[in-house]
């Protein structure tokens, strides 16, 4: 007797595949959530045992870009106080809260992710607190452990980091690590690097001696060896090669010049990571969206973490970038997101892979939009 499990099959309106829009879409899983098969209906009545879904059906989105270990966060830290104010305020808060209360706080938003429609994270550590949860989440994660700190010598704090499954090691941003061990970090390994970048004016200020870092470290008594490059954009490319991809978070204040300089440096690929509720969280600022567009370059989005948004959902950074076409959109919520962390297999709905999948309802089809009402839910 055939014991295996049925297969099941799935109808909707509309169905973004990774790359396209296309009407009355019929996707086959098997039970262990491979697709077998994309199709398009003709009859949905003369479909017995179909589920069927008004809405868009779309791979499992991919956040490039998360802190879950910084769950529990979520409100200590207020709006709008800038990004100087964001960071000092981060010193204050990190150590108040007990191992169990981080866990509990990591382990609620890796649920509330996959609720939101989300199948795959890049996420930052810098410590073990989120491990445990990762380890026995649906959801696919690739862990960047982070170094920072400008009295940091290498990576010993958080090499151990690296035991676990899917991790690699990051510098944190161009300003927070002296030049030794970020050239270092550069040049160990093969996989991308996820950077800080561009976030608020005082990073390039930094480099001009002025502005709010300059003056934060100046009254921490801290010093750095790298201002003599000029600018973030040229200590990134002198300092990391050519041949590396990374992964350029935030990026609210990169201009032309910038992406020409990166541009011109890589040969392996470059993502541009948007987080703008974070943004806007922090400082009001928005990333440049029609700049980057307007070069073409890869982007992908991410959320940052709770302790500058109230809920880690892609979607919902979607919709504060509602003049971007929703199929490109779309493409850069899951198959962005998934070439950025090397995760080809996601991102797309296609036979062969395990991308998982989700419906977005509450779409105005006549323009094609997102709206207020816009809602995911994951199916599989």
């Amino acid at each position: 007797m055939n014991s295996s499990k049925p297969l099941r099959r799935i109808a909707s309106s509309f169905l973004f595949d990774g790359r396209r829009i296309v009407e009355r879409p019929l996707v086959t899983l098997s039970d262990d959530g491979c697709v077998v098969g994309v199709e398009q209906w003709r009859e949905p009545d003369r479909m017995p045992g179909t589920e069927f879904y008004a809405g868009l059906l779309l791979p499992g989105m991919v956040n490039a870009h998360c802190h879950l270990e910084l769950s529990y966060l979520r409100g200590a830290i207020p709006e709008g106080c800038g990004f100087a104010g964001f960071a000092a305020g981060m010193g204050r808060v990190r150590g108040r809260f007990a191992a169990q209360e981080r866990e509990v706080a990591a382990d609620a938003a890796d649920a509330a992710m996959e609720r939101a429609g989300i199948a795959a994270v890049g996420d930052v550590a810098n410590d073990e607190t989120a491990f445990g949860v990762k380890s026995r989440s649906r959801m696919r994660y690739h862990t960047f452990a982070e170094v920072f700190g400008l009295h940091t010598t290498d990576a010993r704090g958080v090499r151990g980091l690296l035991r676990h499954p899917a991790t690699s090691l990051t510098p944190h941003s161009l300003y927070s690590l002296q030049d030794g061990v970020l050239r270092s970090l550069a040049a160990e390994g093969d996989g991308p690097l996820s950077i800080h970048f561009m976030e608020s004016p005082a990073e390039g200020e930094l480099f001009e001696r002025r502005g709010a870092l300059w003056e934060w470290y100046g009254r921490a008594g801290f010093t750095c060896d790298f201002l003599g490059y000029g600018s973030p954009a040229k200590r990134l490319v002198a300092s990391v090669p050519p041949d590396r991809s990374v992964v350029l978070v935030h990026d609210c204040c990169v201009g032309q010049r910038d992406i020409d300089l990166i541009m011109e440096h890589f040969t392996a690929p470059v993502y541009w990571c948007l987080c703008p509720r974070s943004n806007r969280y922090i400082s009001r600022l928005e990333p440049p969206v029609e700049l980057l567009r307007r070069n073409g370059l890869n982007i992908c989005l991410g959320t940052d973490s709770l302790a500058s948004n109230d809920r880690l959902s892609v979607l919902e950074e979607m919709k504060l970038l509602s003049g971007v076409p929703l199929p490109e959109l779309l493409g850069w919520a899951t198959a962005g997101g998934a070439s950025a962390l090397g995760m080809d297999d996601m991102g797309r709905v296609a036979v062969g892979l395990r991308p998982g999948l989700s419906v977005i309802t509450g779409i105005d089809y006549g323009r094609m939009t997102l709206t207020a009402a816009s809602a995911i839910r994951r199916l599989a």
